[in-house]
């Protein structure tokens, strides 16, 4: 088994093959307890059974946390059996990193298995709200890899903050504000100094500006999350890195979109020059050709809207 160490960071492929629906994920060491199925840096697909972010795990002397339950049940079945692989610990706790179908759908799994489900108050409504729909997008993609899956909305909820204790492992779940999607939160472990950042933080693929989005306070939130020092980030999609990785394709990125965009509205230019934007200093990013053109239209008619 082949490791190397990135700062605070242990990178050690352990188990299984790319992620084959009810088969053993494989799984990346991050630290001594922390281990992460890395999702393919690609848009959810039928060929990747959806797994294109970032699940991840905590093994606590009294219990295993996962983070994000999965884009489908048969996903979550196969984290299991890896997870089954290198601990007996059961699995106690499945968070939810946002309201996105790749972080809940899954839920179904862990429900069934008697796991206690936790999100953020705002992804659970957002769950409530669209999850038949959501699911639904994801059925029509993943066709029989599908199969089991049920909108699972958690029976735990939280505003800002909330701790849970694996026996001396400490567990901080962490809400910095609005910012990618309706209630990302970000997983804290202050005794080894690793976030599970979950997606307020990019570096490897280009990031998503949905219409919800809330670029300016994601800008802001980012300090928040450098003020903790982490010495490792697992990302929402992505390998494990370091905080200035991230800052540079989360933070850097918003805040040069935001720059030229507000240029383009002292100039009473339009929705054409948005699109025209030159981000190609980010083209070697995945996702990058999806979704560059969208972002700027998205953050160019909320500016656009907010100024008026």
């Amino acid at each position: 088994m082949k490791i190397v160490r990135t700062l605070g960071c242990i990178t050690a492929c352990l188990i299984g093959s790319s992620s084959v629906s009810g088969t053993p994920l494989k799984l990346t060491q991050v630290t001594d307890n922390v281990y992460s199925a890395i999702g393919a840096p690609a848009p959810p697909s039928y060929e990747n059974a959806g797994h294109n972010n970032n699940l991840s795990v905590v093994i606590g002397e009294m219990g295993v946390l996962v983070v994000n339950g999965g884009d489908n049940f048969l996903l979550a079945k196969g984290l299991h059996e890896a997870i089954r692989q290198i601990t007996d610990k059961k699995v106690v706790w499945v968070v939810n990193e946002n309201g996105q179908g790749h972080a809940f759908l899954g839920n179904s799994y862990w429900r069934d298995q008697g796991v206690k489900l936790i999100a953020h108050k705002n992804a659970v409504e957002e769950m409530r709200l669209h999850g038949d729909s959501i699911l639904k997008r994801m059925q029509n993609r993943n066709l029989e890899k599908a199969k089991g899956t049920y909108v699972a909305v958690p029976n735990h909820e939280f505003e800002d903050t909330m701790s849970i204790q694996l026996g001396n492992t400490l567990v901080e779940l962490r809400y910095f504000g609005p910012a990618h999607s309706p209630g990302d939160i970000s997983v804290w472990l202050p005794q080894t100094k690793v976030l599970i950042a979950g997606d307020i933080a990019f570096h490897q693929r280009l990031l998503a500006i949905f219409p919800d989005t809330n670029v300016e306070n994601w800008i802001s939130s980012f300090d928040k999350l450098a003020g903790l020092e982490p010495a490792c980030i697992v990302p929402g999609h992505g390998v494990p890195t370091d905080l200035e990785s991230i800052r540079l394709t989360t933070q850097a990125y918003l805040q040069f979109l935001t720059d030229a965009i507000l240029e383009i509205l002292d100039n009473d230019e339009g929705l054409t020059e948005a699109y025209a934007i030159d981000q190609s200093d980010y083209a070697h990013l995945n996702t990058f050709d999806e979704l560059a053109t969208k972002n700027a239209g998205r953050l160019f008619q909320t500016l656009e809207m907010e100024a008026f």
